[in-house]
């Protein structure tokens, strides 16, 4: 029983119907045949629903041809019939890969033999085993009658029965070789198994079913076919054979009501004449092709020949009058067309298609159309696929505004790649939260999981893992997989502790020196690997902070309970090793199965559902690949490469379980036999190059130039498709693609089936305004979300994205900007303010404020770990090993010992902490800064004898101005004499303190603000800067004035806590320095220049100190900015003044390098 009607909707309303009058018995079920899960979700809702069964249930979801091998089984015998034949495509890989070695010699094979020259991976007999299965595959459905001829020792192409095609010499070749390798094939399966072929089944099948006078046990008793548009004809004839004993309700989209399969190219070939349904009134029975264009509806002769054939096909078959009466019992129609809505634009061209009307007749059938109020159908164009998602989002939330009665569950987007567009759409429409007005709830459909779920993508990785250097950042990503932190039990919020130890161990790269020699680096010791690494935190744990044990520097950071965490990283660390030593030799698949086994369970432990099914389908695909080499004989060594994509490649196949119709926006992509109805359907990605998509055709794939009705073409199917999109829309049908380059703007060409579209809605309709139709319905977006044309007034364009509104807006209609307070003394809380907060303070106000008041910190700090050892340092690492050794300096260095052996040995020690580069390298690093280092530390054993005495006791600091208290502590004072009053505080600056004639202030700073403080506590201190060539000395300051320095320090603190100040330390200290320079007016605007330079910077060589800042970027983008209200000449005043003052006066003391 076939059953055609142009919707969807009508077919599945019969269906069920039907079911609720025709039951089966209560334990049987409901067998449907659909070709996409989107179909199958569809029907199921559909039954479940109030209004029809309110219950989906004892229903099975089937693909065509698994349900056709299991009723060839049923029919023909389990015990004659596998459960898979062994010449499908999945087993004939493997049968070729074993065979196409031992037919290489033959002179048929020459052109193999030449491309599999050079193999010694094996990936080009891989790859061309699985093209030439998949050939042969298709051959069995579509060209059954060229293996028959091959099979008795034919080299010959048929055209139909009495025909044979004329060969080119290279043809010829072509056929000798395939004709000749499916004889080795069938000799390889045996005799029994020449049977199991679809083809040689299917023969059968027929056979058998033409003797049988009952049904056969195993047939079911209903099947119905629903929303499939096209089928091979082997399928359609089981089904037609099976119908004499089984109901088979065949559902066909049909986008006309009258016969139109004349009206499509090739209709020569048809070796049927169609009867279902009647030619229009007022067409000739035959239609030449001069007059073709007088009856044909453009669009449907386009797009329909995959439709045509299927259609032609099922009318081999069909007998309406065999069951009419039956439907007309129950008040159903077989032919269930019903008129479109013809109030707008698209409903019209929907019915156009139904009518079969030609363009002559779509002109006079239709009024003109109004663009501003018809928006059934719409165009944009964009310059990249980001903006036809921006665009999208902006589209959609304007049609959810203008019609309550539309919701995200109304709308589908189809793309021709989705694993192309999902970042783009996760980015565009996640970045807004549940609470946002402009939250638009969607899912994604029809991802590949490689390369998308983090459990598989951690699975092929560590299927890499030879390839790979297993750097420290590669294991932490490992460990981001729930499934993998389950196994090893370790904890997400363990991570950021994991990830310091790494930084402080050292761990780079390798597992050990064995690991590295592997990768082809034999000269490279272990340091910076993670056995490195691994010792220095267990000697850590076991020695704490101590000197060298056994060749290893400790790391002392490992301690307490948080060291069990090391358990778990060792016992990855081992079961990587383990896997890594697996895989290095080629093996059979047996022995590959075993090693992927062994490596799900050495990693992996399902934290959650998800990860439990997609665990259990890698163990299922794993057998199934198993199974698939052994029922092939199949025993062969196979390389990694190998073994691993055909593992994946088998969990990867199609299934109809994937998610969709979840009750949102759902996107996925374009694909045949998915015309389910919406409200809107929006086309995304429409462009020439990439639709309709073409694959590369094989150039000994005999069925390319050997067109048969019912043949299945991508092309086709993808011009099949875009008709179905377009039927399917019910209210508005959406349409974009990249039409301008997003590098010169130049015009980029749409889908050639977009093009005949608009051609055809051109041509057929008027519009009411001067422009031609298809101009008015399509909107050319902009470049940027954030274009002007956006935010004007009467432009046409508009956005829901807010943000870029500000930059647009009059004056009368901008938002206010928010407002600090003035510059003023407040009343506040009393507080406690340590040294450290007011010396950050002192050095970058602004991200004080941000930090103290609003705890930001807009600094970005690289959380990702190095993934290589160094081989040379940049400046802040050279600054930062400096720092560390004259740190370690004042706590062992005394004026007997060695500066020199004592900087060798720190800096041993350091490359034992695996800091500096390795060999050679290290060697370089050394000696660069040993001379430097020698030469500062000497100066400091200098200074320890002028000050000999340690003073135990750090002194107190702390001075009250108003509620804020500062306060903090001062130690490792050095005295002259035991009871002297006199103390000197000594600091080792591993930079330079001076370029030029300019300070570098910054460095001077914290010691500065910590001897005022001193100095306002009464102390006798002297402060002493070493640095490498120069000794700064600031003498002991009265009381009196370091207080009054203090209080006003203290009042700019607490007016800080109330707005970000309009001051930068080193612009301040830069105008201070210039101003000091020359007369008053000429040095005033020289200072502001150079202030400007230095907080701008330039083009050149001078990054500026706003570039440095994002606090200071964030509130002050420029010196205009900074420098608008004066407040900045007077803060750098107040704060900075007394350093330049006391710089001018201070012991300077430049020594020679």
């Amino acid at each position: 029983m076939v059953i055609h009607s142009n919707q969807l909707e009508d077919l599945r309303a019969l269906v069920v119907h039907w079911l609720k009058t025709h039951p089966l018995l209560p334990l049987e079920n409901e067998i449907f045949l659909v070709q996409s899960n989107g179909i199958a979700q569809w029907l199921k809702l559909a039954l479940a629903s109030d209004e029809h069964m309110q219950i989906a249930a004892a229903t099975e979801i089937a693909l065509p041809g698994r349900f056709l091998w299991k009723i060839y089984r049923n029919v023909l015998g389990t015990e004659t019939i596998a459960k898979q034949s062994a010449l499908d495509k999945a087993p004939l890989t493997w049968r070729l890969m074993r065979l196409l070695p031992t037919v290489l010699d033959n002179p048929l094979y020459a052109p193999l033999k030449r491309f599999l020259a050079d193999d010694e991976s094996l990936r080009k007999r891989y790859q061309l085993a699985e093209r030439l299965a998949d050939l042969y595959d298709q051959y069995q459905v579509y060209r059954a009658d060229w293996l028959e001829d091959w099979e008795q020792q034919q080299a010959q192409l048929r055209i139909n029965a009495n025909q044979l095609k004329k060969l080119t010499a290279v043809q010829q070749q072509t056929v000798d070789w395939q004709a000749d390798l499916w004889r080795v094939m069938l000799e390889d399966v045996g005799q029994e198994a020449i049977n199991s072929s679809r083809a040689g089944v299917h023969q059968h099948f027929m056979q058998r079913m033409e003797q049988l006078s009952q049904a056969p046990q195993g047939l079911p008793r209903r099947v119905i076919i629903f929303g499939i548009s096209s089928l091979p004809a082997q399928t359609v004839e089981a089904l037609a054979a099976i119908s004499r004993f089984t109901q088979v309700l065949l559902c066909v989209h049909n986008p006309c009501q009258h016969h139109w399969g004349d009206i499509v190219e090739d209709r020569h070939l048809l070796n049927h004449q169609y009867k279902r349904h009647a030619t229009k009134q007022g067409m000739p029975s035959e239609v030449d092709l001069e007059t073709l264009h007088q009856h044909a509806q453009p669009l449907l002769a386009a797009w329909g020949k995959q439709g045509r054939d299927y259609i032609n096909l099922l009318d081999q078959h069909d007998d309406p009058e065999h069951y009419l009466e039956r439907f007309k019992a129950i008040n159903q129609r077989i032919d269930l067309f019903d008129p479109m809505p013809t109030s707008h634009l698209l409903g019209q061209l929907q019915d156009d298609i139904l009518q079969l009307r030609s363009l002559s007749e779509t002109q006079q059938q239709w009024p003109a159309i109004n663009p501003e109020q018809d928006q059934s159908i719409q165009f944009a164009i964009c310059h990249s696929a980001l903006r036809e998602i921006e665009v999208l989002h902006d589209h959609l939330l304007k049609s959810f505004n203008q019609d309550s009665t539309l919701r995200p569950r109304d709308v589908i987007v189809m793309v021709p790649n989705i694993d192309q567009y999902a970042p783009l759409i996760q980015a565009v429409f996640g970045q807004y939260a549940l609470q946002d007005e402009r939250f638009i709830p969607f899912t994604l459909s029809d991802q590949t999981q490689r390369g998308n779920d983090p459990l598989m993508i951690a699975v092929e990785r560590l299927l890499h893992l030879p390839e790979l250097r297993i750097t420290a950042n590669e294991v932490l990503e490992w460990l981001d997989v729930p499934a993998i932190r389950e196994h090893f039990s370790i904890s997400q919020a363990q991570l950021p502790l994991l990830q310091r130890w790494l930084q402080g161990a050292g761990v780079r790269w390798g597992l050990n020196q064995a690991h590295r020699q592997q990768l082809g680096l034999s000269a490279i010791d272990a340091q910076n690997s993670w056995l490195f690494g691994l010792r220095r935190m267990l000697m850590g744990y076991a020695a704490g902070d101590s000197e060298r044990l056994l060749g290893i520097e400790p790391y002392a950071e490992v301690a307490g309970l948080e060291a069990a965490l090391l358990g778990p990283l060792y016992e990855m660390l081992q079961a990587l090793e383990q896997l890594l030593g697996e895989m290095y030799q080629e093996q059979t698949a047996a022995q590959w199965a075993s090693v992927f086994a062994n490596l799900l369970s050495r990693f992996f432990t399902a934290s959650n559902e998800r990860e439990a099914v997609l665990l259990q389908r890698l163990q299922q695909g794993l057998e199934q690949w198993l199974s698939l080499c052994e029922d092939a004989a199949f025993d062969q060594l196979l390389p990694l490469m190998v073994a691993r994509e055909a593992w994946l490649t088998q969990v990867e196949t199609d299934r109809l379980s994937q998610r969709f119709l979840a009750g949102a926006v759902n996107f996925c992509t374009l694909m045949p036999m998915r015309a389910i109805p919406f409200k809107t359907v929006c086309l995304l990605g429409m462009n020439d190059a990439d639709y309709p998509r073409a694959p590369t055709p094989l150039d000994f794939d005999l069925m390319a130039n050997d067109y048969r009705p019912g043949d299945r073409s991508r092309r086709e199917d993808d011009r099949y498709l875009l008709l179905e999109a377009l039927l399917s829309a019910r209210e508005q049908l959406y349409i974009s693609w990249v039409g301008r380059s997003v590098r010169d703007n130049t015009e980029l060409p749409p889908s050639v089936l977009v093009g005949q579209l608009r051609e055809h809605l051109n041509a057929g309709w008027q519009a009411t305004t001067q422009q031609p139709l298809v101009n008015a319905l399509t909107t050319e977006h902009a470049l940027q979300p954030f274009s002007s044309r956006y935010f004007a007034a009467d432009s046409g364009y508009f956005t829901y994205a807010k943000e870029w509104a500000q930059n647009f807006m009059s004056d009368t209609d901008r938002l206010p900007s928010p407002s600090y307070p003035t510059y003023r003394t407040a009343v506040l809380e009393p507080q406690t303010v340590s040294l450290a907060q007011f010396q950050r303070f002192m050095r970058n106000p602004v991200e004080s404020f941000l930090h103290e008041q609003l705890q930001v910190n807009l600094r970005r700090y690289a959380n990702e770990l190095e993934d290589t050892e160094p081989f040379a340092l940049d400046a802040l690492q050279v600054f930062s090993i400096k720092r560390q050794v004259l740190n370690q300096a004042t706590a062992r260095l005394s004026p007997e010992h060695s500066a020199e052996q004592y900087v060798q040995a720190e800096l041993q020690r350091l490359q034992g902490q695996g800091i500096l580069p390795l060999a050679g390298f290290a060697e370089h690093c050394i000696l660069q800064m040993q001379a430097g280092l020698v030469e500062q530390l000497t100066s400091y054993q200098q200074l320890i004898k002028e000050w000999p005495y340690l003073n135990q006791q750090p002194k107190p600091l702390s001075y009250q101005y108003r509620s804020t208290e500062l306060t903090g502590w001062l130690g490792g004072l050095r005295q002259k004499a035991a009871n002297s009053s006199e103390l000197a505080a000594i600091y080792l600056e591993p930079n330079v303190l001076k370029k030029g004639n300019n300070w570098r202030a910054h460095r001077l700073l914290n010691a500065y603000i910590t001897h005022v403080l001193a100095a306002a506590n009464g102390i006798n201190l002297t402060s002493i800067i070493q640095s490498e060539g120069m000794q700064v000395i600031f003498q002991p300051e009265p009381q009196l004035p370091a207080q009054q320095q203090v209080q006003e320090w203290l009042e700019i603190w607490e007016q800080h806590l109330l707005e970000p100040l309009p001051i930068a330390q080193k612009t301040a200290f830069v105008f201070l320095e210039a101003l000091a320079k020359g007369p008053l007016e000429a040095s005033t605007e020289q200072a502001q220049q150079q202030a400007k330079k230095t907080y701008e910077g330039d083009d050149y060589q001078v990054t500026g100190e706003v570039q440095q800042s994002p606090a200071l970027a964030r509130f002050y983008p420029d010196f205009t900015a900074l420098s608008a209200d004066q407040r900045f000449f007077q803060l750098a005043h107040v704060l900075y003044a007394a350093l330049h003052r006391s710089l001018t006066l201070a012991g300077v003391k430049q020594e020679d390098n």
